[in-house]
This record gives structure tokens, sequence and C-alpha cells, in this order.
């Protein structure tokens, strides 16, 4: 079990994706990217997975190496969170501050760069 809340005081990207997802999969190796040069100052990245087979999402997590917490309930479109978050496609995703505020969403590639950076500078 893994809280928001416990994010709070970290730049957060709560990341909805499915291993289905060919636009999901294609984006992992930048998230990854920017995941091992900007966590150590302070990124944090929650994935949630829209999947309901756990084998399948299991293995594109190991297989993208994807390092950061993942959660899932197997629910297809029917995950709580991302009801919650309002998400009707993937990848949806959701850049929030240090206060926990959503302040900008599907973001990709050097426009998520460029957001980090200039979050984690404040």
């Amino acid at each position: 079990m893994i809280s928001l809340k416990e994010s709070l005081g970290k730049v957060t990207i709560v990341d909805f994706w499915a291993s289905w997802c060919g636009p999901c999969r294609q984006e992992n190796p930048n998230v990854v990217a920017l995941y091992k040069e900007l966590h150590g100052k302070g990124l944090n990245i929650i994935g949630v997975s829209l999947d309901k087979d756990a084998k399948a999402w299991k293995d594109a997590i190991a297989k993208d190496k994807l390092t950061w917490n993942q959660v899932s309930n197997l629910k297809f479109w029917d995950e709580p969170i991302a009801a919650q978050y309002k998400v009707e496609s993937i990848p949806a995703t959701f850049i929030l501050d240090a206060a926990g505020n959503v302040v900008a969403k599907d973001l990709r590639g050097e426009a998520l760069r460029a957001k980090i950076l200039e979050l984690l500078a404040k």
C-alpha cells in the first residue's frame, strides 16, 4: 500500500498507463531516463496501471525497467484512482508540485522534463 499523501513534499508524476497501451510503452524510456536523472533531486513517480492481467502488468514493469512505485487494482477502466483523476484515455500524466497540487498534465518528452526541472528549482 502506498499513498499519494506520502509523496507530499516532493515533485510527483502520477503516470496512468497499461501494458497493452502502445503510446504508454513508447514513452516509458523517456520517463525512465527522467527518473534516473532527477529522482536524487526530489522527483517521485507513481505509476497507476489500467491493466486487468497481473502477469502482463508485472512483465511490462520488468521489461520497461520501471523502478518507481507501481499500483493497480487490476480493474481496467474501472480503476478507482483513474476515476478520481477523471482519466478517460491513456497515457495520462499529472504533475504535482511539492504541496500536492496538480500543476500540469499530459506532458511528454522534453516538455515534461522542462516542467519537472522548473518545479525542482523552486
